[in-house]
C-alpha cells in the first residue's frame, strides 16, 4: 500500500491551491453575497486545463487521473465550492459521460471545446417529481424519425444559464419505464428551450441553479447518446463517478473550515491564553482532524479504484456519504470555535458551513447513498 502522491499529483495539488488562494478567495465572500457566478475564474480553470481534467488529450483534455482531479476539487472547495461544483460537473457528469458513451462525432462537435475549457456543460436528470427517484422521468422524448421532441422542466440545474451543452434525460417509451429513457445532447439556443429565473440558494450562491424548460424542442437524432433505451443506464453510471468528485467537495470544504478554526484558536485568547489549549477548544480540533483524515482516505480509496479500472460504486458512495457529514459536521465546529465571529462573513467559515449542506443532497442523497451501500453489502 502506497499513500504518497506522486511528483506530478503534488504539482497540479499546488497550483490549485495557488489558483484558489490568488484567483478565488478574493471576492468570495462577494459572488456569495451577491450570487454571482466566477465567470472570469472559471475562464482560467479552463484555461489551466481543470474543466477537462480527466479526458484524453485525443479530445483536448488533461489526460490526468482520478487521484489529481480529487486533489482540485478538495483544493478549490476550501475557499469556494460555487467555483468547485463547476469543475466536478463539468468533468465527472459531462465530459466522463460524453467521452465513455458518446459517438465519435459527438466527442469531436461537443466533447473537445468542453475539455478544453471553451464551452461549460450541464446535466440535466432532476424533475420537480424526479429527484432521488430518478425512473420517473416526466420530461419526454418523443421519436419523430429523423429527431425527438423533447417536452418538460428540468430542475436545481447547475451552470444551468453559463452553459452551452446540456446533457437531458427523458422518457422515450413510458411502457418500459427505466428502460424507455434516453440521454440527449441539447445546445443552448435551440428553440423551445427557456431557462428559467436563478434560485436563491442557501449555500453555493455563486453557482448558476436555474430550472429548464423545454417546449417541443427538435433534437436530432445524432444527438442521442448511445442506443435507444439506455438513457438511465447512462445516468447512473455517470453520477457513479460524480460522487467522487462530490466527495471531494465536500472533504475540501471540511478541511478549508478546519484550517481557519486552527488558525483563529491559535491566535485567539482568553483566560490569559490561546483557547487552542483549552482542553474543550483542542479536543474540537482533535476529532476534526481525525474526521477529516478518516474522509480523505475513502475519498482517495474511490478515485484510486477508478483509476485502477476495479468497481467503485461503492467506494464512491461511502465517501460521498462519509465526507458530506463530515463536512456538515466539522463547519458547524468550526463556527462554534470562532465564537460570534464565526457568524460574521468576513471570517468565511458562516459560509462554508451553507455549502457543506448541499453535499448531504446533490448527487444522490445521503438516504439514496445508503440505499446503494446497502445493495452492495447484502449482494
Amino acid at each position: 500500500m502506497h499513500f504518497e502522491l506522486s511528483e506530478e499529483q503534488l504539482m497540479i495539488q499546488q497550483a490549485a491551491r495557488d489558483f484558489a488562494q490568488q484567483e478565488l478567495k478574493p471576492g468570495v465572500i462577494e459572488r456569495d453575497e451577491h450570487q454571482k457566478f466566477p465567470t472570469e475564474q472559471v475562464k482560467k480553470l479552463g484555461e489551466l486545463g481543470f474543466l477537462g481534467m480527466m479526458v484524453s488529450e485525443k479530445y483536448n483534455g488533461s489526460g490526468l487521473d482520478a487521484i489529481s482531479y480529487v486533489l482540485v476539487m478538495e483544493e478549490l472547495s476550501k475557499i469556494d465550492a460555487s467555483a468547485s461544483v463547476v469543475v466536478s460537473v463539468n468533468n465527472s457528469l459531462v465530459c466522463y459521460g460524453l467521452e465513455a458513451y458518446g459517438s465519435e462525432a459527438q466527442k469531436e462537435k461537443y466533447l473537445k471545446p468542453l475539455a478544453a475549457g471553451e464551452k461549460i456543460g450541464a446535466f440535466c436528470l432532476s424533475e420537480p417529481e424526479a429527484g432521488s427517484d430518478a425512473t420517473s422521468q416526466r420530461t419526454t422524448a418523443e421519436d419523430k424519425g429523423d429527431y425527438y421532441l423533447l417536452n418538460g422542466t428540468k430542475n436545481w440545474i447547475t451552470n444551468g444559464s453559463t452553459a452551452s451543452t446540456y446533457l437531458v434525460i427523458a422518457q422515450t417509451h413510458p411502457e418500459l419505464r427505466h428502460k424507455g429513457i434516453n440521454a440527449f445532447i441539447v445546445e443552448k439556443g435551440m428553440e423551445g428551450f427557456t431557462v428559467g429565473p436563478k434560485e436563491n440558494k442557501l449555500g453555493i450562491r455563486g453557482s448558476d441553479t436555474h430550472s429548464l424548460m423545454f417546449n417541443d424542442v427538435k433534437v436530432p437524432k445524432e444527438n442521442r447518446i448511445g442506443e435507444d433505451g439506455f438513457g438511465f443506464k447512462f445516468a447512473m453510471k455517470t453520477l457513479e463517478g460524480g460522487r467522487i468528485g462530490i466527495a471531494a467537495q465536500a472533504l475540501g470544504i471540511a478541511q478549508g473550515a478546519f484550517e481557519l478554526a486552527t488558525q483563529y484558536a491559535k491566535e485567539r485568547k482568553s483566560f490569559g491564553k490561546p483557547i487552542s489549549e483549552h482542553q474543550a477548544i483542542a479536543f474540537k480540533l482533535a476529532d476534526m482532524a481525525t474526521q477529516i483524515e478518516a474522509a480523505r482516505l475513502l475519498v482517495y480509496k474511490a478515485a484510486w479504484l477508478k483509476d485502477q479500472g476495479l468497481p467503485y460504486t461503492q467506494a464512491g458512495s461511502m465517501a460521498k456519504l462519509f465526507a458530506s457529514k463530515v463536512a456538515m459536521d466539522v463547519t458547524i465546529e468550526a463556527v462554534q470555535v470562532h465564537g460570534g465571529y464565526g457568524f460574521v462573513k468576513e471570517y468565511h467559515v458562516e459560509r462554508l458551513m451553507r455549502d457543506a449542506k448541499i453535499t448531504q443532497i446533490y448527487e444522490g442523497t445521503s438516504e439514496i447513498q445508503k440505499m446503494v451501500i446497502s445493495r452492495e453489502v447484502i449482494r
